[in-house]
């Protein structure tokens, strides 16, 4: 049975995705039921307009069929940029189901004057790049990637998570603080001043929500470690939501 409504899929995860999400049930909820998929690793995930559904979907032919079933008329893939394995899944499925789709990809940050930006391959070139550089680092790679760095036993780690971990960290030395962005400048930059941090590591993820602990790693002299992005998917890309809302507009008019 076909479904009532038609549904225009969102992957999610990212401040991008609740605009997006915003925007399509402002200009389109009369005509389209909006669903946000979260891949569900964060407890408290922030509020999001329209449907939301929670997990991953199994693999490429689960995704599929998902999106057959529920009658989905495009896909807007607007998760983190280095959520590579979600977005090659994505564009598999939609393949398969013959489901339009589009990505949307941050523009990445760019230096300015003073920067000491230092680029690392992967994780695991960072963390090992890490015991050089400084002895108290500032890690804000996410809570699933902080294994890389438990060869640095020298090191002390400030930790930033947007949930309160459950289990002990795999670090040697750290200190856990919870926090969602976006942040101010003057907030990092006193963070930074008061836990003594020598060097940054991070995700070369764009966007303004954290650009923050840039500016404050400029301002305090602090080099920077940080991860290259994977290679953006394959078919149609935006850098904005408002281009994402004129491509789906372009697509069922």
């Amino acid at each position: 049975m076909a479904p009532e409504r038609r549904v225009v899929l969102v992957l999610g995860g990212t401040t991008e995705a609740v605009s997006l999400a915003d925007r399509l049930m402002t200009e389109w909820g009369d005509r389209f039921d909006i669903v946000t998929s979260l891949a569900g690793r964060t407890q408290t995930p922030g509020a999001t307009p329209g449907e939301v559904r929670v997990g991953g979907f199994g693999g490429v032919a689960p995704m599929a069929r998902y999106m057959e079933e529920r009658g989905v008329v495009a896909l807007l893939d607007a998760t983190h940029p280095f959520a590579a394995q979600i977005s090659e899944n994505a564009q598999l499925a939609c393949a398969a189901a013959s489901v339009p789709r589009i990505a949307l990809i941050r523009p990445p940050w760019e230096r300015v004057p003073g920067d000491d930006w230092r680029m690392q391959p992967d994780l695991v070139a960072a963390a090992a790049a890490v015991p050089a550089i400084g002895r108290r680092a500032f890690l804000t790679v996410g809570r699933t990637d902080l294994a890389a760095f438990a060869s640095c036993e020298e090191t002390w780690f400030l930790v930033r998570m947007i949930d309160a971990p459950d289990t002990p960290l795999p670090l040697s030395a750290c200190h856990v603080i919870s926090g969602r962005g976006p942040f101010a400048a003057a907030t990092e930059q006193r963070l930074m001043e008061e836990h003594k941090i020598d060097v940054l590591v991070c995700k070369a993820s764009g966007g303004e929500a954290t650009r923050a602990k840039l500016v404050s790693a400029r301002r305090l002299g602090i080099p920077v470690l940080m991860v290259e992005r994977p290679p953006a998917p394959e078919g149609p890309t935006a850098d904005n939501v408002g281009a994402v809302i004129d491509w789906f507009g372009a697509q069922v008019t």
